[in-house]
């Protein structure tokens, strides 16, 4: 049990120490990039810099303030746990912004405002996917895209964005300018692109069908060199009326190439299938990180005790 408890602190505090890394990476691209530039992007960075435009308001105190309320409003409906990982987001991206927003008053890339909105899109969509896929919150406008998904139809993408929407268009009324917009809107479409390839690459993984006369050998190498369990499948070739054995093996996308050479090695003539996995969860791959409902678990609990009439 010791063991158990300090791996997973272990684990926590890798989580954070990733998390506090991507949130940096995104304070540096609002900050260095985007601010500068007077863009204004979707999400509470987004309101917060319209308030900084509009009244010269301080842009990290103004997101940490809009966050406390949204969190406060929201409290009963998103969960104790996803408001304690909001909190923890909040408080670290706006102590990161903070620091940062005084060493960049102009754009790194001077007279290139396009560049500059595509490198800062790329800063915040690795720091947004890194908080993400190391079970982080960043805040913002994500708490009301939550709050309006539990009690209408609307997905939480779709509100997500008709948000960010209502922000960007919003900087036409201090700068009267359709060149703000546009940024604000590649900026959308560049940070979403990356934060999902951050977020799906981390997670992707292989699987393989393998058909070989040699399928013990192929199967034993792959349990001592690439470290990696096999299912043999109980099959039957049609054309030649034979039993086959066939191998399925489930690795990461990096690990492919080590399966693929430990093929080739033992039988060349292999027929092999190869096809991408999105994600794979238990078994030494990733921990399903959803939160059970405490109603289903305790209606699961009570059918397993005996009654008593």
């Amino acid at each position: 049990m010791p063991l158990l408890n300090n791996k997973k602190l272990v684990d926590t505090l890798q989580d954070y120490v990733m998390i506090t890394l991507g949130l940096a990476s995104y304070a540096f691209g609002f900050t260095a990039f985007i601010l500068p530039e007077k863009v204004v992007t979707g999400g509470v960075t987004g309101l917060s810099s319209l308030l900084f435009f509009a009244f010269g308001w301080n842009v990290a105190l103004t997101y940490y303030l809009i966050n406390a309320v949204l969190l406060a409003i929201a409290y009963r409906t998103v969960g104790r746990q996803f408001v304690i990982r909001t909190i923890i987001g909040a408080t670290l991206a706006t102590l990161l912004i903070g620091v940062m927003q005084p060493f960049f008053t102009k754009p790194i890339v001077e007279q290139q405002p396009f560049m500059n909105i595509v490198i800062g899109a790329i800063f915040c969509g690795v720091g947004i996917g890194t908080v993400f896929i190391h079970n982080g919150s960043s805040a913002g406008t994500d708490i009301v895209a939550a709050m309006v998904t539990k009690y209408t139809n609307i997905s939480f993408g779709r509100m997500m964005l008709y948000l960010d929407l209502v922000i960007i268009s919003s900087s036409f009324i201090l700068f009267h300018s359709i060149d703000k917009i546009v940024y604000g809107l590649i900026f959308m479409i560049i940070n979403s692109l990356v934060t999902d390839m951050v977020i799906n690459n981390n997670r992707q993984s292989v699987q393989f069908l393998i058909f070989s006369s040699n399928w013990e050998d192929i199967a034993d190498a792959i349990n001592n060199e690439a470290h990696r369990g096999c299912t043999v499948l109980h099959g039957t070739g049609w054309y030649s009326k034979r039993d086959v054995q066939v191998l399925l093996v489930v690795c990461r996308k990096m690990e492919s190439v080590t399966v693929l050479r430990i093929i080739k090695r033992t039988d060349p003539h292999a027929f092999v299938t190869q096809a991408n996995v999105g994600s794979v969860y238990g078994q030494g791959f990733d921990e399903v990180k959803v939160r059970v409902n405490q109603s289903h678990t305790d209606a699961a609990t009570a059918q397993d005790k005996p009654r008593v009439d």
